[in-house]
This record gives C-alpha cells, sequence and structure tokens, in this order.
C-alpha cells in the first residue's frame, strides 16, 4: 500500500487542536448558507448555472486530489462531492496552496504556530495586526461543477495571556 495514500475521510474530519488536544477556536462553519442555497434552488429561485460555476482549476484539484465523501451532490444528485483544501497566508501564491497529503496541514499548521511565536518574540504583542495561515475546504461536484466553501480553519492561535495559562495549570 502506497505510504502517500491518504486515508478516505481525513479532510471530512478536519479539525485542528493544540499541543493539548484541545480543538482550536476561530472555524467558520459555512452549513447554513450551503442549506439556503440549495432550498432555494428547489423553489426555482436559482438557476443551476448560477449554482454550477466552479473554477476549472478548482474541479480539476477536485478530481485528482480530493477526498472523497459519501455526500450526494445536492444539486444534480449523480455523483459524490470531493472535498479540497486550500491554504492562503504568507509566502503563499495569491491562489493558496492546495493541499495534496494529510500532512501537509500539520506542516502548515506547525509553520503558522512556529511564525507567530517568532513574530511575538521579535516584535509587539499586539495581536490585531496577526498575520496567519487559514484553511479553507471547499466542497465540489466533478460533475455538475457544484462548489461551496464548508468552512475555514485558522492554522495558529493567539497565545493565551500568562492569567489564562495560570488557570489552565491549576485546574490540572
Amino acid at each position: 500500500m502506497n505510504s502517500s495514500r491518504r486515508p478516505t475521510g481525513w479532510l471530512s474530519q478536519l479539525t485542528l487542536t493544540d499541543d493539548n488536544g484541545e480543538t482550536v477556536g476561530g472555524v467558520i462553519d459555512h452549513r447554513l448558507t450551503r442549506r439556503a442555497l440549495i432550498n432555494e434552488f428547489r423553489r426555482g429561485r436559482l438557476r443551476r448555472e448560477q449554482l454550477c460555476d466552479a473554477h476549472p482549476d478548482l474541479v480539476r484539484a477536485a478530481k485528482n486530489f480530493g477526498d472523497a465523501t459519501g455526500v450526494k451532490c445536492p444539486i444534480c444528485v449523480q455523483d459524490n462531492v470531493a472535498l479540497v483544501t486550500y491554504v492562503f497566508g504568507p509566502r503563499l501564491p495569491s491562489h493558496g496552496r492546495c493541499i495534496t497529503k494529510p500532512h501537509e496541514l500539520e506542516e502548515f499548521r506547525q509553520l503558522a504556530q512556529h511564525t507567530e511565536q517568532q513574530r511575538n518574540t521579535e516584535y509587539s504583542t499586539d495581536q490585531s495586526s496577526s498575520i496567519t495561515y487559514t484553511a479553507y475546504v471547499v466542497e465540489c461536484c466533478r460533475s455538475c461543477r457544484w462548489h461551496h466553501l464548508l468552512r475555514s480553519l485558522p492554522m495558529a492561535t493567539a497565545p493565551k495571556s500568562d492569567t489564562e495559562s495560570t488557570r489552565r495549570r491549576s485546574r490540572r
């Protein structure tokens, strides 16, 4: 078995955790918007052409690198959607970086944390200008070109303040 082959469902179960195993905050889920669009389509208020307009590069990524799911496309109901993840951040191309292997996402998370720690020690501790990597998980139908952003996940979080760290240590 090829070790570079990712396990089925690795993106659909994607959650990011810190070193203590706690889920990282800031995850934005877009399922309600997805549901609203699908409902509008089924009521006849949106045409298929308005929804099925994925960029050819996204469809290509879904075919070649996407994580196959058991979820039928809500528009054509012929094919299952695939999940594609892109990471955006400093020193990456403006179109982001498509994640093609499971270990790449962990590498970006570690890089983002390292960059954040470096920035905090070298510069001010002002978090308002924080630059981090963000992962975007997009579902895409390879048949009809339906696509929708499912969620976005920060790859690094702001460090805890001293009082929060002290409180956490005292609970252990």
